[in-house]
């Protein structure tokens, strides 16, 4: 009788105690508030920030200092970087993507393989998005190689490139695009909201590019090369123009807007070189490291003036530029260090 008293009493003493610290210790629930936010950043080149060392060989050219991965590093995020160099918003983003343009600029025998739909890296696990793209969609590049022909041909006079896009055949091709860009843009925000639907979202907009010409010199191919000199603001108001497009997406779609714009006004490709965020048509790499882009057959075509063609993208000052205001917004979104 003593010895089972004494065990009752022993094991009522143990319940007690074991009670005592289950109210003293934390409640055992999820750890999720311990892990680090999933980020899944979609765009062009200027958000994979193409022809900053180093890059990716798998014809996206995705830098390693591109405003994801600047942004993912600071803030300790989880990312899934798939932007891709010559994304367009359906061709790309929407859907799977053939068309690469590197860097590499050359590509492997055989091509590079078709990329998938980006927003596929978007899941109910998501936590931030980023979107940058828009400009492809409305062949920012054709353009300006349109610019750079209509301007040689000129001799540097007059606004031809300016003259083809706002008269006849031009201007309505040009509009249709943004017809395009806008529904597809529209159709992006949708789709994200549907795979991740607590996720934040950010759009990017793009950087000054041309947004004063005084410091722009007619073949001069660290800037413009050939482009004449009465086109560059037309150039600039195109910018802008798919800048606003994307800013109202963004409010359409309960997103946030990240103007880089503003900011980085006065470091175009027409600033003094120190003050430069952005390349030229052909320019000296910036980045780490000693990686080169052998140049295309097109490439050495042109003057002297640069390693590579970089053909109007941020370079390093100018992608650690996105990456400032890029973490400010996610940082407004709730992403902290953890």
């Amino acid at each position: 009788m003593i010895r089972l008293a004494l065990t009752a009493a022993a094991t009522a003493a143990a319940a007690l105690l074991t009670a005592a610290l289950a109210q003293q210790a934390p409640a055992a629930g999820p750890r999720s508030h311990l892990a680090p936010l999933a980020y899944v950043a979609l765009g062009d080149s200027y958000s994979a920030g193409s022809f900053v060392r180093p890059w990716s060989t798998d014809g996206c050219g995705r830098s390693e200092h591109d405003y994801p991965h600047q942004a993912a590093r600071r803030l300790k995020l989880a990312l899934t970087d798939v932007t891709c160099s010559a994304a367009e918003v359906r061709a790309g983003l929407l859907e799977a993507q053939s068309e690469l343009k590197g860097p590499p600029s050359v590509p492997p025998p055989g091509g590079w393989a078709a990329k998938p739909a980006q927003v596929g890296a978007v899941s109910a696990s998501t936590d931030l998005v980023t979107v940058g793209a828009g400009g492809n969609s409305v062949g920012f590049a054709e353009i300006v190689e349109t610019c750079v022909k209509r301007g040689l041909a000129s001799f540097g006079t007059g606004t031809p490139c300016t003259d083809h896009y706002t008269r006849g055949e031009g201007a309505s091709r040009l509009d249709a695009r943004f017809t395009t860009l806008e529904a597809d843009f529209t159709g992006l925000l949708k789709e994200i909201r549907r795979r991740a639907p607590h996720a934040k979202v950010a759009v990017v907009g793009y950087p000054a590019v041309v947004d004063e010409a005084a410091g722009c010199g007619w073949g001069s191919w660290n800037q413009l090369g050939t482009v004449a000199k009465g086109d560059m603001p037309w150039l600039d108001t195109l910018e802008r123009r798919v800048n606003g497009l994307l800013r109202d997406q963004a409010a359409r779609g309960g997103a946030m807007y990240v103007d880089t714009y503003a900011s980085s006004t006065g470091h175009g490709v027409c600033a003094a070189a120190g003050e430069r965020w952005m390349y030229g048509i052909k320019d000296t790499l910036t980045g780490s490291g000693d990686q080169s882009d052998p140049p295309s057959e097109l490439c050495r075509s042109l003057p002297a003036g640069g390693e590579a063609c970089t053909v109007l993208h941020p370079n390093l000052r100018g992608t650690t530029h996105q990456a400032d205001r890029v973490t400010e917004a996610l940082t407004a979104l709730g992403a902290t260090k953890r």
